[in-house]
């Protein structure tokens, strides 16, 4: 794999295309020394950003949350983030805008900063590898745990909120797994390091934890919206992790893993059953049928 800092092309960058190895901040910035960025994450399929509007959205109230503000408008980041994959001509892709503060200041206080931009894209595949998509991911179980409500801003795409997930999956690699499941600050199943959890029961049922100390995802939201078309109930509730022994399936959602099977959480056995493959094949239908709008 070709390092992100060695790829070609052009980044969006403060309202400028720069080529690709001169989109640089400086070593003191305070986005770095204190992690005051945000950013999303999203896909591209046949040329198009899926729920680019919904996407941007977030991106400025994380920011907001943050204190920061934004020099552009969610429109005028809208138009740019279809400029950069159109001039990297990106087919199936991931694109990354973030906003950082930058280094007038190197103290806790950043009022005097400026607020950077950049938007970034590429080619992209698979966020885990195929055939693990088909059979299912194993996840161990992390000693880390979301924070509660009242001490971070949960609910945004905040770079600091990723320590512990970066620490969670490191520790389950080497543990032989693909992912970490993440308890919330009460012990209850909260999510994957980058990804929300689904349960389905004996019944066909859905089940899967409130969002309320970790972020809603976009993907989650659809996907949830899929399955009430489809007439399957879908319980958002707080999940004991000794409920695990009592689920048939379980799945992953997010934009980079989309819709990707468990096969096992420790040593809790799940099955990938046709609702998980229906489901996935309904959402890869949802993603691409824009092209012909």
């Amino acid at each position: 794999m070709i390092p992100y800092d060695k790829r070609s092309g052009k980044i969006w960058y403060n309202n400028e295309l720069v080529d690709w190895s001169d989109a640089k901040i400086h070593i003191l910035s305070h986005g770095l020394h204190y992690a005051s960025c945000v950013f999303e994450g999203e896909r591209v399929y046949d040329g198009l950003i899926f729920k680019l509007e919904e996407h941007t959205a977030r991106l400025f109230h994380s920011a907001k949350r943050m204190g920061i503000t934004v020099p552009y408008t969610e429109e005028e980041i809208n138009i740019a983030s279809k400029k950069i994959i159109s001039v990297q001509n990106v087919t199936n892709g991931y694109v990354r805008p973030i906003i950082w503060r930058g280094s007038e200041m190197m103290a806790i206080s950043a009022q005097q900063t400026k607020t950077h931009v950049a938007i970034a894209t590429w080619e992209w595949g698979s966020y885990f590898d195929p055939k693990l998509k088909i059979e299912g991911i194993k996840l161990n179980v992390s000693k880390w745990r979301r924070p509660a409500p009242n001490t971070i801003p949960w609910d945004t795409k905040a770079s600091g909120l990723y320590m512990i997930c970066t620490l969670s999956k490191h520790e389950a690699e080497q543990q032989g797994y693909a992912d970490s499941l993440m308890l919330d600050y009460e012990g209850n199943v909260a999510e994957a390091t980058g990804a929300n959890i689904f349960f389905i029961d004996k019944n066909g049922e859905l089940h899967t934890p409130i969002p309320d100390s970790f972020l809603d995802g976009i993907t989650r939201r659809t996907v949830i919206e899929i399955a009430k078309s489809k007439n399957i109930k879908v319980n958002e509730r707080k999940i004991n992790p000794d409920e695990l022994k009592n689920f048939e399936g379980c799945f992953l959602t997010g934009t980079a893993a989309e819709v990707t099977p468990v096969s096992c959480i420790a040593n809790h056995q799940f099955k990938v059953s046709k609702m998980i493959i229906d489901l996935n094949e309904s959402y890869q239908a949802l993603v691409r049928k824009k092209k012909a709008a």
